[in-house]
């Protein structure tokens, strides 16, 4: 199942994130939330942008896995998405506001063809030979 190598590639990027939160916590003695730390507020706006995007994508390009997909458009999606998502958390730590537009929209793009693919692979792939 080519779903499951970008699901382990996106949770270690998922835990890169955590433990960048857990590092900025412990450097700056918070406990809970952000205690107004500026990294602190950086480090967790990473981590739950990440969380918000993977889950939805993951369950989208499994179903267009699931249905029978050739595995290029499924490659071809994941990796974009994983580049999205890279360019976009390194852009955020980095406080790179040009990188981080860049990377969601490849991460909007990716979710966009994901769900049009869904939409009109089972009905009409026999005709669009996909």
């Amino acid at each position: 199942m080519v779903t499951a190598i970008y699901a382990s590639v996106l949770s270690i990027i998922i835990c890169w994130l955590s433990l960048n939160v857990i590092k900025a916590r412990r450097r700056n003695k918070v406990a809970y939330a952000d205690g107004g730390i500026e990294e602190l507020i950086v480090a967790r706006s990473a981590q739950s942008n990440a969380v918000d995007y993977i889950p939805i994508t993951l369950i989208l390009l499994f179903l267009i896995e699931y249905n029978g997909a050739n595995m290029w458009l499924i490659h071809i999606a994941g990796i974009s998405f994983v580049i999205g998502r890279i360019i976009h958390c390194y852009s955020i730590l980095s406080e790179n506001l040009k990188g981080r537009a860049i990377g969601m929209q490849i991460t909007i793009l990716t979710i966009v063809f994901l769900a049009l693919l869904n939409l009109f692979y089972l009905p009409y792939a026999k005709f669009l030979l996909l």
